[in-house]
Formats: C-alpha cells, sequence, structure tokens
C-alpha cells in the first residue's frame, strides 16, 4: 500500500468513525458527464439496489465495517453510510469474520433480505448467511442457528445474488467455493420462497469453469433479463491479477439450460491505458432513470508508477445490447456521459 492510499484510507476511517456523511468520488465540472472512479474508496463487490429513486450500494466488508454501505441519486456522486450489518450472528467464526459480496432483495417499502458471504464457525468453510431489515440501510440482523447454504463437499459457498422474474418468482444464485480446495467451480441456482427465507427444491448447476480465460474460478453470478432472454453474467480467473475479467452465459430460463458466451470475456484489463486498469469484475446491473443499463464493477487501484494498491475502486460504464449481445462500453477513464 502507497502513502497516498494509507493516508486516503485514514482519513476515510476518520470519517466513519466520526459518523459524517462524505463524497466518495469528485463530481465533474460538467453535470451531465462524469469519470471513474465514481467511489475511489476501497468497495470492493459492489451491488447496487435502488428505492425510491435513491441508490443504495453494499461492498465487502473493509474500515472496520462488516457490510459497508454508500447512498446516491445519481449513480455518480456518493456518500457513505455506516454499517448495514453491525453484528454478526453467533455461527460466523469472529476470528476469521469476513464478510463478502453483500446483496439486498427489497421485497416492500420495510422488508428487506441481506445475503452475505461469512466463515462457518463449525465447518471452517466460507458459507452463505441471511439477515433481514426494515430498511435499506439496515440494521440488517441475521436469527439464523447457520448458514443458508454450505456446501462443505465442494469447498463451500460465496457470492449470492438474488433475482426477482417478471413473474414475481424468486431465485438465489451463487458459487461453491471450489476452487479453496483444487476443485471445479460452478455457478448454482436455487428457487426462494416468496418471502425470500427459504429455498425451494434442488440447487441445478448452471455453468462451471472450463474455458482458458476463466482459470481455476468463475464467480459472482448476476442474472439479468433483456427483451425477454436471460442472461447470466460472471467473473472470472483469480480476483487478484491482471487476468480477472466479465463474462456471460445465454439462458434459456432462471433455472437453465446456460451457454456461455462465444466472446467472452466481455470486459477485462487494459494495459495499455496509464494508469493501467487492472482486475475489472464482480459485476452488478443496474437501470437508469431513462432505461440505460449500466455495469458497476471493482478494479484495483493502481499508481501513475503503475504500482497496484490493496484498494479496489467502484467504476461504472454503459452496458450496451447489440443483436441480443451485451457490449461493455469500457473499462472507461475519460469523461462520459452521465446516468440520466
Amino acid at each position: 500500500m502507497t502513502v497516498y492510499s494509507v493516508i486516503g484510507w485514514l482519513l476515510g476511517v476518520l470519517c466513519l468513525l466520526l459518523g459524517l456523511a462524505v463524497p466518495l468520488a469528485a463530481q465533474s465540472d460538467d453535470e451531465d458527464t462524469f469519470q471513474d472512479p465514481v467511489i475511489s474508496a476501497n468497495f470492493p463487490d459492489p451491488f447496487i439496489l435502488e428505492v425510491d429513486d435513491v441508490y443504495y450500494a453494499y461492498s465487502t466488508n473493509s474500515n472496520s465495517r462488516n457490510v459497508p454501505y454508500a447512498t446516491s441519486t445519481d449513480l455518480v456522486n456518493w456518500q457513505v453510510g455506516r454499517d448495514a450489518l453491525p453484528a454478526l450472528p453467533r455461527w460466523v467464526n469472529l476470528n476469521r469474520a469476513d464478510v463478502w459480496a453483500p446483496e439486498v432483495l427489497a421485497l416492500s417499502a420495510d422488508e428487506y433480505v441481506l445475503f452475505y458471504t461469512a466463515r462457518d464457525r463449525s465447518t471452517g468453510k466460507q458459507c452463505i448467511g441471511q439477515a433481514t431489515s426494515t430498511s435499506p440501510t439496515g440494521p440488517f440482523r441475521d436469527t439464523n442457528d447457520g448458514p443458508i447454504i454450505c456446501q462443505t463437499r465442494e469447498g463451500g459457498s460465496i457470492d449470492p445474488s438474488p433475482f426477482r422474474d417478471v413473474d414475481g418468482s424468486l431465485y438465489l444464485y451463487w458459487k461453491n467455493d471450489g476452487n479453496c480446495c483444487m476443485m471445479a467451480t460452478y455457478i448454482y441456482v436455487q428457487a426462494l420462497s416468496a418471502d425470500a427465507t427459504e429455498l425451494i427444491g434442488d440447487p441445478v448447476g448452471l455453468v462451471r469453469n472450463d474455458e482458458l480465460w476463466e482459470g481455476r474460478v468463475i464467480e459472482a453470478p448476476t442474472l439479468w433479463r433483456h427483451d425477454d432472454q436471460y442472461y447470466l453474467f460472471y467473473s472470472g480467473n483469480a480476483y487478484s491479477g491482471e487476468a480477472y475479467a466479465v463474462g456471460y452465459a445465454v439462458c434459456e430460463t432462471p433455472v437453465g439450460p446456460c451457454t456461455d458466451a462465444e466472446e467472452n470475456p466481455i470486459l477485462a484489463s487494459d494495459l495499455d491505458s496509464r494508469p493501467l486498469v487492472v482486475g475489472p469484475g464482480h459485476q452488478t446491473i443496474i437501470t437508469d432513470d431513462v432505461g440505460e443499463t449500466w455495469l458497476v464493477y471493482h478494479v484495483w487501484q493502481v499508481t501513475d508508477g503503475g504500482a497496484l494498491t490493496s484498494t479496489r475502486q467502484v467504476w461504472l460504464d454503459r452496458l450496451e445490447w447489440e443483436d441480443g449481445r451485451p457490449l461493455v462500453a469500457g473499462p472507461t477513464r475519460d469523461e462520459q456521459p452521465a446516468p440520466q
């Protein structure tokens, strides 16, 4: 970590401890444009939920927060909040309390379900937990006796991602943590009950890491419906380096079958730019007020001298559609039109 990133981290922690709402990215002089990153603080594995014209972003634990969150009204200018999950349940190993990849499902104006990853005390594996709150900012509480998903024979389970179809049916996607133990990794899906508290039926494996660009792992599933077609976005390869990238599969239904796209990956590192763009991934998708889709993802912060820091910043790029294929207009370092 560089001196500059240490100073930035300490300032961020100080503001959080004082309970201040501070901007996380500088606004462009032109209100109709912006420049990445939109969140310059450490905010890995971002997920965004929109509620009543306010965007809520959640991230993997950092700055002594289990589930950091931030809010925005335009997807570009963000203000940090407190901890959405301030207390962890008894099943979590507090000595290794890594709380990863949270995503939130809104059931009603006062019902929200948080899915997250944490280390299970009894098995030592990364597993999936579930917490509820009456507000998108929490505090969320996990009252379960244990994780809701934990595929111990497949290395564990991480990266939960809920999806609501147009008919209201709910599904949960995740990946087995096989890369921890020299096993294959799959993206799984299972139906959820109407209140999102129970899993229904059996899990279904949709895709696995069987392409060269994916390396030992695929992860971070995001299901998206566009023009009555289902697209399963995911990230592949080692998250800590330049090989990390984003691809997708086309699915016939929310539970498959799914076929990997031939043009994968559709978002990758840019090693010709200065500074470098390294490790774009763990994507989520959001729609702005005029119906345009945007891909939100993290990128490793790199100094002008080319040194990789320990900070993963949040980037935002337009997700376009051409003949049924998603195209990412990025990673984009230059100023670009802002979401509407």
